[in-house]
């Protein structure tokens, strides 16, 4: 049955944009943006499955559900493992040691922009954007106090150099993961977005810079001490990444199978932790603080909402998907632009990143991987998709999950008015990327 001529198409994806719409106005309604993709995705399934079950093709609604089911739970797995590094690094300190580092060296306004910047991008790849944008801006407004106008260029810049460096590692964004884990795109290939990416950055950064000046006065930091395994932490949470990169590479298992070997690692060097834990207040030992440390604590922290909001909009895509909305938009997108293929695909991507500005870049991402496979789009395409969505949302402070982190971060200095200003610079760091990443792939034939 073509289901885009019955009554549910429009209202499952009225019931979507509805959704939608409370994901977008967040900050507003202070309605967690999981809740409202959530009902939606049940109830457009719901509509489906009536469907089916009237006109005799369950079993097709049932094997769909299955595979959208089955991509979230290996994505879902992934994200709450590297969720779980991420927080016990940051309760052993590993992150405020960082910032008390930076502190301590009593740089400029500019040098500072600049450190912060470069340290966001290159850090996103490993860690990821989000942790990364929070910690320098962490540094940037306890040295910029009393400075506004310093801590809002910076706080752009942070979200700008987090997403480019993101984009080119498929741990820096959970689009580059959802390309990563679906085969589109081989971990080494991702680095050819390297300089693409640095383009991205360099441009606007170096705009924004010429409006800085002056230096950082008698800034109070407080020298921060590494508990206890923190170094050893991180060496465990680089071997998990290498695990991840392994099983895929040499393997060929998803993955995530990586990802909870490394999960198995961490809680056995909890459990080490357990048992050799000095008792007693403010015990110091020659690795740091001795305080208790337990892996399900820092489990039970990850971002919730996040991964519920990341099944929900699975869900609601795949439906709409297999309504056979994103067919639609395909050929109308990719082979209505331009009869040459090449050009109507690169525009389309280029398109999909501005629109990853408006919405979040995780259901364009999905509806992307939905619409395409290896063969209906080539390797450089891939790429380009996974560089304007993962940059793309730097357009606008709402685009992506530094920017919304850090409007609540740096509350009253950096607002979506104060990254507005600097979207023209944005932009043509974007246009640029995307030059390069055509002339890399195109001309150079790397």
């Amino acid at each position: 049955m073509e289901l885009l001529n019955h009554p549910i198409s429009i209202i499952s994806l009225l019931v979507f944009v509805i959704a939608y719409g409370f994901v977008v106005t967040e900050e507003i309604t202070h309605l967690r943006k999981s809740k409202p993709v959530l009902f939606a995705a049940g109830m457009i399934w719901a509509m489906i499955a009536w469907i089916g079950a009237k006109y005799d093709f369950s079993h097709s609604v049932e094997d769909a559900i299955m595979h959208a089911f089955s991509e979230f739970s290996q994505l879902m797995l992934f994200l709450l493992v590297a969720m779980t590094f991420i927080n016990s690094m940051t309760e052993r300190n590993v992150f405020e040691k960082l910032r008390s580092k930076l502190l301590a060296q009593d740089y400029s306004y500019k040098k500072l922009f600049w450190i912060t910047g470069f340290i966001a991008f290159f850090l996103s790849p490993i860690a990821d954007n989000l942790t990364t944008a929070l910690t320098m801006c962490a540094v940037v407004m306890a040295v910029g106090v009393g400075n506004k106008k310093f801590v809002s260029i910076s706080c752009v810049n942070i979200v700008v150099a987090a997403n480019a460096g993101g984009a080119f590692s498929p741990f820096g964004d959970i689009t580059t993961l959802m390309v990563w884990q679906a085969g589109m795109v081989e971990f080494t290939k991702f680095f050819s977005l390297f300089l693409p990416s640095l383009v991205n950055y360099i441009v606007p950064a170096f705009i924004m810079s010429l409006f800085i000046d002056g230096s950082s006065e008698n800034v109070k930091n407080t020298p921060v001490q590494l508990k206890r395994g923190a170094k050893t932490i991180i060496i465990l949470f680089l071997t998990t990444i290498f695990l991840a990169v392994s099983f895929e590479q040499f393997l060929h298992i998803p993955p995530v199978f990586g990802m909870m070997t490394g999960l198995s690692l961490l809680q056995l060097f909890a459990y080490y932790l357990k048992r050799t834990y000095i008792s007693g207040p403010k015990v110091i030992s020659r690795e740091g603080t001795d305080q208790p440390f337990g892996v399900f604590k820092q489990i039970a922290q990850a971002e919730w909402d996040t991964l519920l909001f990341f099944y929900g909009v699975i869900m609601c895509v795949s439906g709409l998907s297999y309504i056979g909305y994103l067919g639609l938009l395909s050929d109308s997108l990719y082979y209505g632009i331009s009869s040459n293929p090449v050009i109507s695909f690169t525009i389309a991507n280029a398109l999909m990143g501005i629109i990853s500005a408006l919405i979040d870049n995780i259901p364009v991402m999905f509806s992307i991987l939905q619409m395409h496979t290896t063969e209906s789009m080539v390797l450089s395409q891939w790429l380009l998709i996974t560089l304007t969505t993962g940059v793309g949302g730097s357009l606008l402070s709402i685009g992506s999950a530094p920017g919304v982190a850090l409007m609540g971060q740096a509350r009253g200095m950096y607002t979506f008015y104060s990254h507005l200003k600097w979207a023209p610079a944005i932009f043509l760091g974007y246009i640029l990327s995307i030059i390069v990443h055509l002339l890399i792939w195109d001309i150079i034939k790397i």
